[in-house]
């Protein structure tokens, strides 16, 4: 089974809320959200992510745009205004998290995307 960045099924945002980071992953198909569901678990966001220490993960669903969204505790190190991290909001996990390697098997792969079809999402 070939394995491809999370980013081949999926888009993603994220942000801050004080120390916590809100990271949500947007399925592309209705195949992907079903992998994601089955697969994306809080255990495996908070072991991808345990190099920042996340005190606690928690997992929230959003069928209805095909989304997942993350939220984790206290890996901003105090916040924008407190912290020392270079990413003080959080911004870049959503990236990171879709540079995560997954087993994938399709018939026909998924375009990449392209800076027309994300400006019309």
């Amino acid at each position: 089974m070939p394995r491809v960045p999370l980013s081949h099924i999926a888009h993603g945002r994220s942000g801050d809320k004080g120390s916590h980071a809100n990271v949500a992953v947007i399925a592309r198909t209705d195949a992907g959200f079903a992998w994601l569901r089955d697969n994306l678990t809080a255990e495996a966001v908070a072991a991808y992510f345990a190099p920042l220490g996340p005190s606690r993960m928690e997992r929230y669903e959003a069928a209805n745009v095909r989304a997942l969204n993350f939220v984790l505790y206290d890996v901003l190190a105090g916040g924008a205004s407190r912290s020392l991290r270079t990413d003080t909001q959080g911004k870049t996990l959503a990236v990171a998290l879709l540079r995560m390697e997954i087993d994938w098997e399709e018939s026909a792969p998924l375009p990449p995307p392209s800076v027309d079809r994300m400006a019309k999402a």
